[in-house]
Order: structure tokens, then sequence, then C-alpha cells
């Protein structure tokens, strides 16, 4: 019988330097709502959620705790990709037959529910959780006060950019497939000008857990990947996309609350009809706002990065609608990359 665990997303804990300035910039300008609270002498928990995506946002209150360390590492940054599986002793059990390296074994919360943790990837572990009713990681309270959900932009999670370093990328694959009995849906070597990256992508059997694991090639130039690497101190997951169910809405709104994206360029938009066929919106609403839009045999997919305001340059977000479409628009890579050597050359030109 094939291994193949029913793996979701019960939430993703990120280390935070300061919980009031993190917390802020979720839930002001991403929408996000405050719905409970963890505390102990050595951290402070935060849980925040939107749609089906739960964030949880830990400010360690020792030097003994893990989040200290990390921080000091990586700055703020993801921590924990939790991940919700029926019978957690089992799960444990079974990876760790399989080679994964087990850093908390199972035990039971006053909730009755159970825990375990493995290592990841980088600095990144895994917490394996029971479902809940309630939908809260196991520990919370639930704050009397929380807000209802109201004009909610972001639906779930779609994906994990995680950056690897160098060499790391095959047994990283083989970690998620063998041990957690992942599947391997994608793979592509990108070439971006004299840059170039291997990305391979892995998702959970259930497909609510995907994940886009990207390597340099260090025979190439260094690039964007190289940075992240770099600043962020080693291996870590580069960005969160999350799912709208329309994009243009979404971001419109973000904008107006202040989240930055980057900008396209025009020529980009200019050459948007020679690539594709618009199934949904329009060229003019795209390039109002900068989204990218890509296809496959499936359908359609339009995504927008938002500028870093991490301290290091490091982690940032994705916007991404899917109209059918199943990849992750490496089209756009080479696409966006055309359209900025094309803005170049006219500019060239122009001087002459």
């Amino acid at each position: 019988m094939t291994y193949a665990p029913a793996f979701g997303i019960s939430h993703v804990e990120h280390y935070v330097a300061d919980l009031t300035a993190a917390a802020a910039e979720l839930t002001e300008a991403y929408g996000f709502r405050p719905v409970a609270r963890a505390a102990s002498a050595e951290a402070e928990s935060l849980a925040l959620r939107q749609g089906r995506i739960t964030l949880v946002l830990t400010q360690a209150r020792s030097p003994r705790h893990r989040g200290a360390e990390y921080v000091l590492a990586h700055g703020d940054g993801v921590a924990d990709i939790a991940l919700t599986v029926a019978d957690v002793p089992a799960a444990f059990d079974e990876a760790v037959s399989r080679g994964a390296v087990p850093l908390a074994v199972p035990g039971r919360h006053e909730d009755g529910r159970s825990t375990a943790v493995i290592a990841g990837f980088g600095d990144v572990v895994h917490t394996l959780v029971e479902p809940g009713r309630d939908g809260l990681p196991p520990g919370f309270t639930a704050l009397a006060d929380a807000p209802a959900p109201e004009g909610e932009l972001l639906d779930e999670l779609d994906h994990f950019a995680i950056c690897l370093l160098p060499g790391e990328l095959e047994r990283t694959v083989e970690f998620y497939t063998r041990v957690l009995g992942f599947r391997m849906i994608f793979g592509e070597l990108i070439k971006v000008g004299a840059q170039a990256m291997d990305s391979k992508v892995v998702q959970s059997a259930t497909g609510e857990v995907t994940l886009t694991l990207i390597q340099p090639d260090t025979s190439a130039q260094p690039g964007q990947i190289d940075r992240f690497l770099a600043e962020h101190g080693g291996s870590g997951v580069q960005h969160l996309a999350f799912a709208a169910r329309d994009v243009v809405h979404a971001v419109g709104t973000l904008r107006e609350r202040g989240v930055e994206f980057l900008s396209v360029p025009d020529t980009y938009y200019a050459m948007l009809a020679d690539r594709l066929e618009l199934t949904r919106h329009t060229i003019g609403e795209l390039h109002g706002l900068h989204v990218l839009v890509d296809e496959d045999h499936d359908g359609q997919l339009f995504q927008i990065f938002t500028r870093s305001t991490h301290p290091r340059r490091t982690l940032f977000h994705e916007v991404i609608e899917r109209f059918g479409a199943r990849t992750f628009g490496n089209g756009n890579i080479k696409a966006l990359y055309e359209a900025v050597e094309a803005e170049r050359l006219n500019a060239k030109e122009a001087l002459r």
C-alpha cells in the first residue's frame, strides 16, 4: 500500500522580535484578525486568522526559548509549518522510522489533542497536530472579544516558496516524498538571463500542503536566491502565497491599506496579448495593479508579490488567484525578464 498520510495545514508559526509590531502589519494591512493567545514564562504567542489561514506570531521572553535564537540568526521568519494529521503518534513513529529527526515525542495537551515535532529544512520544523473542533493550535485560549470575519480578502495558503542551500534540493525532495509521503508534482530548471535556479514542487497526498523548493544553480551568476540565503543565514521560507478568490479586488484593497507590491514594466502588458488570451480580468485591470498572469493546460493563474518589509529584505508574500491552473507561474519569470530587457533596449535606442 502506498504511504501517503493525509497531512493538512494546521498553522504557520513565525518567530518575531516584536509581537505588537508584527501583529499590527498583518491585521491593519492584510486584514488578519486576532483569535487566540498563549503565554508562558518563556514566550508569548498570538494566533491570527483569515479565511482558512491561521498564522501564529511568537515572541520569546527568555533567551532559552528557541525563538530567541531563531530571530538572532534569521530575523523574523517562519519557524514552524504545523501539519494536521488524524493519528499523531502513528504518523510520528512512521516518519521517524523513515529517517525524520525527532524533536518532541508525542504528548497530549489539556484539550486532549496530541502533538509531536520533527525537523524539516534549515531551522524550520513541522509540528504534527491532531485536528481540533475550533481550529486553534493546541495550548491557545480563544479571545473573548475576537472580531467576527468580515470582508476577508485571503482564503487559504496556496503554497510555500522555500530557498535551499546548494546541494540540498534532492535530499529535501527525498525527505518529503519518502519520509512524509508527499509526491513531486513539478520540476524545472529556470534560466533568467545569466542566472539560473532549479525548482521542484512537492505536495501532500491531500493536496493541501504544497512546497515549492528552489535551489540556486551555482554554475550561473548569483541572483535573488543566493541573496536570500546569504541574508537569511541559510535555507528558509522565502514567501507565503495567499490564495484570493478575486485577485483584482484583493490587491486593490491591500494597496489602499498600504501594502506595497513589486512593479512590472509597461512592456510586460504590451506583450501580454501575444502570450495568451485572458479568460478572467482584463489587461487594463492587471496593468493598473501590476498583476502577472500565466497559464498551463488546466487554466490561468494571476499573481503578484509584495515588497519585503523585512529588515533583511528576505521574507515577503504573494497573492495568487487560480482560474484552473495548477502550476506556479514559472512562465512569468521568463516573460517578466523579457519585458524588462525590451524596456531596457527601448530606453537605449531613445538615447541615440
